[in-house]
């Protein structure tokens, strides 16, 4: 292979090379920062992988493997680590000796749980995937990941969200979708900076009133769930330009819903809606506003103005 001739190169891409296994001579890249062993066959990272102390980046996603060798914790500098789409059924509790590790994904695997140690890499601050797993619980170690942007859990199995959640001060974006949600912690309502939430697909009955003071929040994503009602401090939620509540079993909206001025996509199909709170029609920025699937008796006259304004509706 070509680029193993350069050994002081600080970047290697030996991605789709069919490799069963990392070649010795890249042990000999003292420079080394940046190694791509992406979408091979690699059924382990091998215990010299430690050798590259200079380390930033790993990448290997799309392998096959099954175990962490003991001398990938060794790797002090690692900034980067993509373990995804592997064979892993769990994270040994050395994972928390990467102190400097700003992104992990773990996506796409096996895992039935994350060591408590988890919550110790303080310096994640970027990216946290533990989508596509068999988790059944978060442990209350994450809370300390106070420097988190992002955080995908999606498509696990996770029954509740854990209260220390709401210590995740820096979080941007939050995905749980897929999962058996059936509550959320009151605490969610301190991620005073975070942008979107996606929790479609789950089996939420209610949200706690503190959804209200998400005061960042645009996307707010429940669709396929089963809400019967949602609380009227959702209206003061005023960056809000996305509430996707399709597939409920919602029978009636808060009268102060008008108040959302910068909503933009209201999605109420498939519910139990009978009528509609007339504040829904000074919603000024609504551009899009579907209510099929549900028992509107009548098209309300007060959505009339709604698409004079240019607005989009759905009956």
């Amino acid at each position: 292979m070509k680029n193993l001739q350069n050994r002081d190169s600080e970047e290697l891409d030996l991605s789709h090379h069919h490799l069963t296994s990392i070649p010795e001579s890249v042990l000999q890249f003292s420079n080394l920062k940046k190694l791509w062993v992406d979408d091979n066959q690699l059924v382990s990272l091998g215990d010299s992988i430690g050798t590259l102390a200079n380390l930033e980046l790993l990448s290997s996603y799309r392998n096959l493997i099954a175990e962490l060798p003991q001398a990938l914790w060794e790797l002090q500098n690692l900034r980067f680590l993509n373990l995804s789409a592997n064979r892993l059924t769990c994270l040994p509790e050395n994972i928390g000796a990467l102190k400097n590790l700003q992104t992990l994904d773990v996506g796409h695997n096996a895992l039935t749980s994350l060591p408590d140690s988890l919550g110790s890499i303080t310096s994640l601050r970027d990216f946290l995937y533990v989508h596509n797993n068999q988790i059944s619980s978060l442990s209350d170690s994450l809370g300390n990941l106070r420097n988190l942007r992002y955080l995908n859990a999606s498509d696990n199995r996770l029954s509740s969200l854990p209260e220390s959640i709401g210590k995740l001060e820096n979080l941007l974006e939050l995905r749980a979708f897929h999962n058996f949600l059936t509550t959320l912690p009151a605490s969610i309502g301190n991620l005073t900076r975070l942008k979107e939430i996606h929790l479609n697909s789950n089996r939420l009955l209610q949200l706690p009133e503190s959804i209200g003071s998400m005061a960042s929040l645009r996307k707010l994503i429940l669709r396929d769930n089963q809400l019967t009602s949602i609380p009227a401090s959702v209206a003061e939620l005023a960056r809000l330009t996305d509430l996707d509540l399709r597939n409920n079993l919602l029978e009636d909206l808060p009268a102060s819903l008008g108040n959302l001025e910068k909503l933009a996509y209201l999605d109420l199909r498939n519910n139990k809606l009978s009528d509609l709170p007339a504040s829904v029609g000074d919603l000024p920025n609504l551009e899009k506003l579907d209510l099929r699937w549900n028992k509107l008796k009548l098209f309300p006259g007060r959505l009339k103005a709604l698409e004079r304004r240019g607005c989009t509706i759905y009956l």
